[in-house]
């Protein structure tokens, strides 16, 4: 094992973190190569600089003037330049505050530094570089995101263990998060991966549910399992109903046991309307952890970012940065926040209006992007390819069980014809 490794390793010892850690996980490091070296020489080298693969003209970077037309209110440095491993230090600082703002329960001297990846998906692999070998176990509700099963089956090896996303009584199924954890402890550890609001139910904990999901999860730690507690925030923030629990579950992870590590995993993706900039944050947090030891856990996940993609992307860093510092940023999410709420509270209007409907039902759904229906004696699959062969509409499909629908997507005076439309084909493939 390499030294640097090594050195991360030992001041990770004794911790949930280093238990937690993947065999790759265990031999990733940073290392003292060009990446360091170049580092060291925008400091000291006041005269020239070859330390890094740019090229100059009079001391800036060569930018092309097709190119440089595009980007008006950016330098070449903000625009072309590298950016950092662990992302833009600014950007980095103004995403932590942003974290406790919209997290007021977290002290932000017990959490790391986020490290900028190239959006959420991006960042869900390196959590799974550093902490997955074959054969362990990700705990999962039953409706989730598709492509968890390539990054973390397929992938890395390992086995996704899923429970009834609800319970009997339409809420979050608490005691199955608790019972699945117990039943998988015989390794040791435990992988637990919470997506609010979810994709594809469109549901977050009520702020009791959210309370009860910390208290089992620390009862689980005080059986002796470790667990590696992974919130995918990607559409954090879309919270629509009162008594919705607003914070990340991180909030309550981070500092609720020694056995837990806790991850967040959020980005500009969805939060600031950016789809393709792909550019997320992963931010750690464990009770009694130290900055050295989440310097170590940075370290070794720069390894991780500097082995595959070598660094984020540079423009997409630069114009979030500007954007959060702009004095007008807050209001214009507001904004858009309510223009989403609206859309979601005319869909509640809708769905409650076909509350009688024997074929669609809607799952509970308070946030986010997202609503789905459980199909009733007819095919998800079926219903999907006669909505979009038939009448032009594109949902995605479930399995043969759930429908689900984005109908963030879709204008509020639009809404009545595509959900109109949506149980007229359900009814008519029911009756045949």
């Amino acid at each position: 094992m390499n030294v640097l490794a090594q050195e991360l390793n030992d001041i990770l010892k004794d911790t949930a973190a280093f238990r937690l850690l993947a065999d790759f996980g265990k031999r990733l490091y940073f290392p003292k190569g060009i990446i360091t070296q170049t580092g060291e020489a925008k400091k000291h080298a006041h005269k020239f600089n070859v330390t890094v693969g740019m090229a100059f003209d009079k001391g800036e970077p060569i930018f092309l003037p097709s190119i440089r037309k595009n980007f008006p209110g950016l330098s070449a440095r903000e625009a072309v330049a590298y950016a950092p491993t662990p992302g833009d230090e600014e950007l980095r600082e103004l995403w932590k505050k942003e974290i406790v703002r919209k997290n007021p329960e977290i002290d932000p001297g017990t959490i790391s530094t986020p490290m900028a990846v190239s959006g959420l998906t991006n960042g869900l692999v390196h959590i799974a570089d550093l902490f997955m070998d074959p054969g362990d176990v990700v705990i999962i509700p039953d409706m989730f995101w598709g492509n968890y099963r390539l990054m973390f089956e397929v992938r890395k090896g390992g086995k996704i263990v899923s429970f009834p996303f609800f319970d009997e009584n339409n809420g979050l199924n608490i005691d199955g998060f608790k019972q699945t954890i117990l039943a998988n402890k015989g390794a040791g550890k435990v992988i637990l991966l919470v997506n609010f609001p979810n994709n594809p139910t469109g549901y977050s904990p009520r702020i009791e549910e959210a309370e009860a999901l910390a208290a089992a999860l620390k009862e689980c730690a005080e059986e002796g399992v470790d667990i590696l507690a992974v919130t995918d925030d990607a559409y954090f923030g879309l919270f629509y109903e009162e008594g919705t629990y607003t914070h990340s579950l991180f909030s309550k992870c981070a500092t609720l046991h020694e056995r837990i590590l806790a991850v967040k995993v959020d980005g500009a993706t969805k939060e600031d309307y950016v789809w393709g900039f792909r550019l997320g944050f992963i931010t750690f947090g464990g009770k009694g952890m130290t900055d050295q030891q989440y310097e170590a856990l940075n370290k070794k996940l720069m390894g991780s970012i500097r082995s595959s993609i070598s660094n984020g992307s540079r423009p997409a860093q630069t114009l979030i940065k500007k954007g959060l510092q702009d004095p007008g940023y807050l209001g214009e999410k507001e904004k858009y926040f309510k223009i989403l709420k609206k859309r979601y509270e005319k869909v509640k209007q809708l769905v409650s209006a076909r509350s009688s409907s024997t074929v669609l039902t809607p799952l509970p759904f308070n946030s986010g992007y997202f609503m789905s229906f459980a199909c009733n004696n007819i095919s998800a699959e079926k219903l999907r390819t006669e909505l979009l062969h038939q009448e032009g509409i594109g949902s995605i499909a479930i399995g043969e069980a759930y429908l689900r629908i984005a109908y963030a997507g879709v204008d509020e005076e639009h809404l009545e014809e595509l959900y109109g439309t949506i149980y007229k084909v359900a009814e008519r493939l029911a009756a045949e």
